[in-house]
């Protein structure tokens, strides 16, 4: 098993702000996508999240080594946020690169906001999209 972080960057340059904070659950689930794709021969599943972060938290979020389990790679992405929703979020992008003797296999990402500082967490469950 592979893994390469090929991105981990703060894409907005002004905080975030949801229209309707009152709705919003925190942490926000991990925004993810994954597709295979092939570059040099080897079949790569190429992984892109977009979390949305405490904009007073300014150490971005760290990707665990992703774990798979029959056809389900997990992937967490931790940090040490507030259980409190905040005002204002910051938008990070991070693009994943995995591959092993098995990915072929994968069928679902499940990803998860972690807390690193007491224990919670958020998740989502995506479909792998096939070229």
């Amino acid at each position: 098993m592979v893994y390469t972080v090929i991105q981990n960057t703060k894409i907005n340059s002004q905080v975030f702000t949801f229209s309707s904070p009152e709705t919003v659950s925190y942490p926000v689930a991990p925004l993810v996508s994954a597709k295979f794709y092939s570059p040099n021969g080897v079949l790569t599943l190429k992984i892109r999240a977009t979390l949305y972060m405490n904009s007073d938290d300014t150490v971005a979020p760290n990707v665990s080594t992703p774990t798979e389990s029959g056809d389900t790679l997990t992937i967490n992405f931790d940090y040490d946020f507030s259980e409190v929703t905040p005002e204002t979020c910051d938008v990070y992008y991070i693009e994943v690169d995995y591959t092993s003797e098995t990915v072929a296999n994968i069928k679902t990402i499940i990803s998860y906001m972690i807390n690193e500082d007491p224990q919670g967490s958020r998740g989502t469950e995506t479909e792998v999209s096939y070229p």
